[in-house]
């Protein structure tokens, strides 16, 4: 009785070994996420992260999309890289980056086939359901990426 409660040779270190992991993973996906962040402030007019601080309802809700669909992509890249941490660390970290390029360009081209203005519309401090249009896109994006991977 006393055997089925003792723990398999090896678990302690097996457990260090995932939370590595899970803490390699985080980072990744906390630098990726910085980046995508970033680089939507850096390609859109207006100042995102102050939009988003004072609560600019189209900036939030093109910032939240942008977010959790580069998160969607980390995922992905993760689960796909069966369990082999080394890959799954740069397949996360390199298909993040093409995801963030890959939203950035469509939203430009998006702005461009609908003329919507991406700035004024951000920087509106009252709900513009446009704002919806581009949130959509950078998720649908962040969708065929993450099917791609996989």
């Amino acid at each position: 009785m006393i055997s089925e409660l003792a723990l398999d040779p090896g678990f302690g270190a097996e457990i260090g070994r995932d939370v590595g992991a899970i803490a390699l993973y985080a980072i990744v996906g906390l630098v990726l996420m910085v980046f995508g962040f970033y680089a939507i402030d850096w390609t859109t007019p207006g100042k995102l992260s102050t939009l988003v601080r004072t609560g600019a309802p189209n900036a939030v809700i093109v910032t939240a999309a942008g977010l959790l669909s580069m998160a969607l992509i980390v995922v992905v890249a993760i689960y796909s890289s069966a369990g082999k941490l080394a890959e799954g660390l740069l397949s996360a970290l390199v298909y993040g980056l093409v995801g963030i390029v890959v939203q950035v360009l469509a939203v430009r081209l998006l702005e461009w086939v609908t003329r919507l203005d991406v700035g004024s519309l951000i920087e509106s401090d009252r709900f513009a359901p446009a704002s919806v249009v581009v949130a959509s896109a950078h998720f649908a994006l962040g969708l065929v990426v993450a099917v791609a991977i996989s």
